[in-house]
């Protein structure tokens, strides 16, 4: 149980998830301050509106050490859920807003002697790279990165290393790690360093890997992350949702505030210390399927356009089991339906609904990352 006494500490706190999560601590009965530097491409207007007036609110860096120092004055435990995300290649950036703050975390509360109780990390699906398949023949497979060559033939499905045969997806626990992108390797870094040096210096710690989190308050500026946002905005402007490979790719998507109730379940459970935790829907669903059910919930009726485009770094299949969660207590309480119910709710509720999907594809050619496929059975595909 919350109480008024115990003062928590949210990093990026004015964001998606961590705004979700200050509300249900304040719910509980804790203190909450925040620590979120509103970076501009996300709030574009400054401190938003969602935050409760409840949250004690400072405006800065984790990167900063003073800034830690300032945080952590009278605080009892720590939600660090401050990141760094990007398909743009600021390689040296995910390590140093999301490893490196983690770092300077339990560096200061060690040297320091901050009385820090508990803290919670948001980590990420993406450290398990491609995930776990199955091969006819030689059973679970966790294969590397998808080669870009055999992308660009148009060729989606991760191949068994052994005999080559077209590996089945299937759910996967917390067992095997395999990151093989750099916002993925920071996520997982940061676990690292969180969970080791946390039982080095008696610091309970948990690390939460999210899988796709969706719902209210997911940014309408920031272009280059939310399927959910980008397919919502770009239906709402007369065009059509653009699915990149085939469409038929698998991802499981969970509503923000059964992440909320995770991050919260996970601090007042001692059962969670010293352990990570997939936080994930309840089925993988196309991406296919998801563009539908999106343009059935704006009301129209749009097919997804499916150019054979693809994105350099994009898992396959990608869907978490969060028995492990759930076995302790932590319950979904959203259907994909109400996941994207309730974000297009949200977005038709504001005053500004833009859109600069084609603007952001373009950046994102020109760094290499979205590519066309050769293949012209790729192309124009709609399953």
């Amino acid at each position: 149980m919350g109480s008024a006494m115990k003062r928590v500490l949210v990093t990026g706190g004015a964001g998606f998830i961590g705004s979700h999560t200050c509300d249900l601590l304040l719910e509980r009965g804790y203190e909450v301050r925040a620590l979120d530097c509103l970076q501009a491409r996300v709030h574009p207007g400054g401190r938003p509106a969602w935050m409760s007036a409840d949250v004690e609110l400072i405006v800065d860096d984790v990167r900063h050490r003073e800034t830690w120092m300032r945080a952590l004055e009278g605080v009892d435990s720590v939600f660090h859920l401050a990141a760094y995300q990007d398909y743009m290649p600021d390689f040296s950036t995910f390590l140093r807003v999301n490893a490196e703050s983690t770092a300077l975390l339990y560096e200061l509360i060690v040297s320091e002697k901050f009385p820090v109780e508990k803290v919670v990390l948001a980590s990420s699906q993406s450290v398990y790279g491609e995930g776990k398949y199955l091969c006819e023949k030689h059973g679970a497979v966790y294969p590397g990165p998808r080669p870009v060559k055999q992308l660009a033939r148009g060729e989606w499905d991760p191949l068994c290393p052994k005999c080559a045969r077209i590996l089945k997806p299937s759910p996967f626990d917390e067992s095997v790690v395999n990151p093989h992108t750099a916002y993925g390797i920071s996520k997982y870094a940061a676990e690292l360093l969180a969970l080791q040096l946390g039982q080095r210096y008696l610091i309970p710690t948990v690390a939460m890997r999210y899988s796709i989190v969706q719902g209210p308050r997911n940014s309408l500026h920031n272009a280059y992350s939310g399927v959910c946002r980008i397919f919502t905005q770009r239906i709402l402007h007369g065009r059509a949702p653009v699915v990149f490979e085939d469409g038929k790719q698998l991802r499981d998507y969970v509503h923000v505030k059964d992440v909320a109730a995770a991050n919260v379940f996970a601090l007042e459970h001692a059962t969670c210390d010293y352990a990570t935790f997939n936080v994930g829907g309840d089925r993988g669903v196309t991406v296919l399927e998801f563009a539908r059910a999106v343009a059935a919930a704006c009301g129209r009726t749009v097919e997804p356009q499916v150019p054979g485009e693809f994105r350099v770094g994009d898992t396959r299949h990608t869907v978490s089991d969060s028995g492990r969660l759930e076995r302790l207590g932590w319950q979904r309480r959203h259907s994909l339906e109400q996941i994207v119910g309730d974000y297009v709710a949200w977005v038709a509720a504001q005053d500004e609904v833009p859109d600069r999907s084609e603007e952001a594809a373009e950046e994102m050619k020109q760094q290499g990352v979205l590519r066309l496929a050769a293949s012209s059975a790729a192309r124009g595909e709609h399953a």
